[in-house]
């Protein structure tokens, strides 16, 4: 082999290093491009996948309905199960420090309160109450079951059925911190709530991932709510004249004024969540009927503990045939107490109570408001009277629409 030859393939030790550091350099690039792609089409697929959100470990549960339409009952079904924290219109504070204002101009600050005690934050009550206050202090504290028992007062169990008396007498002078704590103690977080007129003021709560909110929509025929209004005219004065924006007078509504507005927006809360609703709308809107309830505890009850995620218990069972199944449909001093009644007889009582030509101006005001949510105009004082005529239609999925008002349709 020649000397050119031999010096072809024999090489200094710098030159064969140089031949080992080449193939590296490629492997490095080529390592890198091969992840940078897998990256790329890992990034790429996993757009295509459904986003799972982490819901927030509690669930919210909002009983939307307005005065006298058996909302405070609904209430109680909620606050006595062991699984609840439950508190009875806590706008009610934002009202009674701001009643110069209208329902309209109030809805964001009745929405915030909302918000912050779904979170379990009572600090939001700091602009609304005394600096030093008991649970006592609260809007209606002695109707939460949540209330009356440990942390937040230890003379009941979270499994007890506890009586406002009872709970009133034992428990209202533990501070008012315990709201809070006993708050982040519960699965279930329901608020009922009658200072809302329009749903899409919601919308941001439905929104907010800090939330798990679902709505209750409760109903009641507004003949029934009137002669249930009747009972407790002075209490409803003030709300009365915050609805119909009086700058801070009281009123009655003997022209329905305040039921025109309601009935108005029930109707606008109803057509919201059934026709052409949000996606976030979706599976978190239930629409309850008072008159269904009364005749079907148990059903209707099943069904809303369901959609709230909470199961009925046999205790809880018993309750409810009892609560539904006293005598008679009540006296004008139980207005505002849940008392065992008949309930049937309760949902009834207008078509004996109400003269025909007051029916008849409340009919006028509601019409809308009957129609869609499932009730029968009555056109005499027989058909008033007449019990065996049922007013109550079976309820349909959508069962009217108001587009037909509408000129583009």
């Amino acid at each position: 082999m020649s000397e050119s030859t031999k010096g072809f393939f024999h090489y200094p030790s710098s030159v064969r290093m140089a031949r080992i550091r080449i193939p590296s350099t490629i492997v490095i690039i080529f390592v890198t491009v091969q992840t940078g792609f897998l990256l790329f089409m890992y990034a790429r697929y996993s757009s295509f996948m459904p986003q799972s959100e982490e819901k927030p470990s509690q669930v919210h549960i909002l009983i939307l309905s307005s005065w006298r339409s058996g909302s405070s009952f609904v209430g109680q079904l909620f606050s006595q199960h062991p699984n609840v924290f439950y508190l009875m219109e806590p706008a009610w504070h934002v009202w009674v420090k701001m009643y110069q204002n209208s329902a309209k101009v109030l809805h964001m600050a009745v929405r915030d309160l909302v918000r912050s005690v779904f979170l379990c934050d009572m600090s939001v009550f700091d602009a609304y109450m005394p600096w030093k206050r008991n649970l006592s202090d609260l809007f209606q504290w002695a109707a939460s079951r949540a209330l009356c028992s440990a942390p937040a007062c230890d003379s009941f169990q979270r499994t007890d059925i506890t009586s406002e008396l009872a709970c009133k007498t034992l428990c209202g002078r533990y501070p008012f911190s315990k709201v809070e704590e006993a708050c982040k103690t519960y699965s279930h977080v329901v608020i009922k709530e009658v200072r809302f007129f329009d749903l899409k003021v919601l919308y941001p709560l439905l929104t907010d991932p800090s939330l798990n909110l679902k709505i209750i929509h409760l109903v009641r025929d507004p003949r029934a709510v009137v002669k249930s209004r009747e009972q407790s005219v002075k209490a409803l004065a003030r709300d009365n004249g915050i609805v119909l924006s009086t700058n801070g007078t009281k009123v009655e509504d003997s022209k329905y004024k305040v039921m025109q507005e309601v009935c108005r927006s029930h109707v606008q809360i109803y057509e919201t969540a059934a026709l052409k609703p949000p996606n976030f709308l979706k599976d978190r809107y239930l629409m309850v009927r008072f008159e269904d309830l009364v005749r079907d505890p148990l059903s209707e009850i099943s069904e809303m503990y369901k959609f709230a995620d909470l199961s009925l218990t046999p205790r809880l069972k018993s309750w409810v045939y009892n609560i539904t199944h006293g005598q008679g449909p009540g006296k004008k001093k139980e207005a505002f107490k849940i008392t065992s009644r008949d309930a049937v007889s309760v949902s009834q009582a207008w078509r004996n109570v109400l003269s025909f030509e007051k029916v008849k101006k409340i009919q006028e005001v509601c019409k809308g408001a009957i129609n869609i949510l499932g009730y029968q105009l009555v056109d005499s004082e027989k058909e008033q009277r007449d019990l065996t005529l049922d007013l109550v239609l079976p309820r349909r999925h959508n069962q009217f629409s108001w587009s037909s008002f509408n000129p583009k349709h």
